[in-house]
């Protein structure tokens, strides 16, 4: 992980972010509060991910990104009012995603870009379209919602199939590459932030 990073920070409760040591967060990233990165995730430019507000406690609940998540740019978790959140394992949340908690999203969902996911849970190996909104329900397992979907209850989503194999072939492809990605700026970052020109 890099070690010096002015986006990685406490919540006023006095919450540092937890980040495993195999896991990039790109130094334009926004890690707030209790936050636990687990290993080998990759977090993209721009990505914010707070978890800052308080329950009736006065406590924070950790929001855990888990094992070999890839969480891409300009993607924005939150966890309303001290509520936990769990992402993954191995799930991939794409460009400019919003996620607002309280929410679950399961082991190796794919959501793609621009989708809204608020106060719900996605089971194992969901598929969320571009552009989808999921609000306040729970998608069964590889359960595949087009995009633009827009899903308010469980009755909306009947109609839709399961994914088949060549979308789990287009989702291990992006999670190749964006693993590769994670090793490579690991790699490129691990003796301290590269300046222009060095080599």
């Amino acid at each position: 992980m890099l070690k010096s990073h002015s986006g990685i920070r406490p919540n006023p409760v006095g919450d540092w972010p937890q980040i495993d040591s195999t896991s990039f967060v790109d130094p334009s990233a926004q890690i707030i509060g209790n936050v636990r990165i687990g290993p080998k995730v990759y977090v993209g430019p721009q990505a914010v991910i707070r978890a800052d507000e308080v329950d009736s406690h006065g406590k924070v609940h950790p929001l855990v990104i888990k094992e070999g998540s890839l969480i891409q740019d300009g993607v924005i978790i939150h966890a309303r009012s001290g509520s936990s959140m769990p992402i993954g394992p191995g799930a991939n949340i794409a460009h400019g995603v919003i996620i607002h908690g309280p929410c679950e999203i399961g082991k190796g969902c794919f959501v793609a870009l621009r989708a809204a996911i608020y106060s719900s849970t996605l089971e194992e190996e969901v598929w969320i379209g571009i552009g989808s909104v999921i609000m306040r329900t729970t998608i069964p397992s590889h359960t595949m919602i087009p995009g633009g979907s827009i899903i308010r209850s469980g009755s909306d989503i009947s109609q839709f199939r399961l994914t088949n194999v060549k979308e789990e072939e287009y989702k291990k492809h992006v999670f190749e590459t964006s693993g590769a990605l994670r090793d490579g700026y690991l790699e490129l970052y691990s003796k301290g932030v590269p300046e222009k020109g060095s080599d």
